[in-house]
């Protein structure tokens, strides 16, 4: 198992679990405190586990186009993207964010479960002279998120942060390192990602949060915030067995060229998929759990992919893969869920949007 930094701070404990080869850390002081801190305050996440690719080279555009569902012709330098890396049959190997430093050089930032086959699925569909390097054991990754992000990371660094606009990233040296600082965030809330040398990350981690006023989070407050916003998680509401289609109803997916998948998704696109992915908002503050079954009286007509209770709205959510007849908003449905039925109702995502990033 690789140590991510919150072992290695002196007196800081927290709940550990092993993730996708890393002992990570669940929550600190709790996953409802640290929820609504990031909500009124701001947190830091180590999301050092993620991989980060390099590719660049005069074919590495024409590569990308390719083997992402996305138009990377059209990302602009110093901005972000976000869509699919998908096998042949269109079944979704991984959701990313491509980042374009130049006309020729970009970075893929994946998910660590599937970080592996990630690199060797693209190493093997790369031209000869497209470069591929795997920087994910040379760099770090800390997230800071929450209203009052950039006034607590420039009170600790002493330094000014930029004014991004959502889905950019500039380079700027920050206590003498050079940083990416990107906003790219997974929790609606506003906020900063930072990518930095391994080298330097405890030292950054120290830095930011010696004056107090960011406090860390684990993987628990991260999963309840990002399922209030909607956002979903690979292994849960994305695998390789299905098409993204069903999950974004095509959205993040350019039709207009050639890449690895299209004809699938082509296909489930126009004749449509058996269920779609659809929020469900319960009557209670008793969670549905993932692969729970959805009831439309006696019939099954849908499974349950994340479920918990909402710390800001106070009752419990859930996104679900539902038969398209029954994901009109406002459905009434049951979830079946350890030997009760649970009540729910078809909703509009993002459940939760106060202080969304999208601006």
């Amino acid at each position: 198992m690789r140590t991510p930094l919150y072992q290695k701070h002196v007196g800081l404990k927290a709940r550990i679990a092993p993730f996708s080869g890393w002992d990570m850390p669940i929550q600190y002081e709790g996953i409802l405190a640290e929820h609504e801190w990031t909500r009124t305050n701001s947190s830091i996440f180590d999301t050092s586990h993620m991989g980060v690719f390099l590719l660049r080279g005069a074919t590495a555009l024409a590569d990308l186009e390719r083997l992402l569902t996305m138009n990377v012709s059209t990302i602009a330098v110093n901005q972000a993207r976000y869509g699919y890396l998908l096998n042949e049959e269109g079944g979704c190997l991984d959701d990313l964010t491509c980042y374009r430093f130049g006309s020729d050089h970009f970075w893929l930032i994946v998910n660590a479960g599937p970080l592996q086959s990630d690199a060797e699925w693209i190493k093997a569909h790369l031209s000869k002279d497209t470069i591929f390097d795997d920087l994910s054991p040379r760099t770090a990754k800390l997230d800071i998120q929450g209203p009052n992000a950039r006034a607590e990371l420039e009170a600790a660094f002493g330094d000014t942060f930029p004014d991004l606009r959502y889905f950019r990233f500039t380079t700027k040296r920050l206590a003498g390192i050079p940083v990416v600082i990107s906003r790219t965030g997974y929790t609606g809330e506003f906020g900063y990602e930072l990518y930095l040398p391994s080298s330097a990350a405890l030292d950054f981690w120290e830095i930011i949060l010696k004056p107090g006023k960011i406090k860390p989070a684990g993987l628990g407050a991260r999963d309840t915030l990002r399922l209030e916003i909607g956002y979903p998680l690979y292994g849960h509401e994305l695998n390789a067995q299905q098409t993204p289609v069903s999950a974004a109803r095509g959205s993040f997916i350019d039709f207009n060229k050639a890449f690895i998948g299209r004809d699938a998704c082509l296909r489930d696109r126009d004749e449509g998929c058996n269920r779609y992915l659809c929020g469900l908002r319960l009557n209670s503050k008793r969670a549905a759990r993932a692969h729970d079954k959805v009831m439309l009286g006696d019939k099954e007509v849908g499974e349950v992919t994340s479920g918990s209770l909402s710390p800001s709205l106070n009752t419990a959510i859930a996104l679900a893969y539902v038969e398209g007849a029954q994901t009109a908003v406002g459905t009434r449905l049951e979830i079946e869920s350890r030997g009760s039925r649970l009540a729910a109702e078809v909703v509009k995502t993002p459940f939760y949007s106060e202080g969304s990033a999208r601006s």
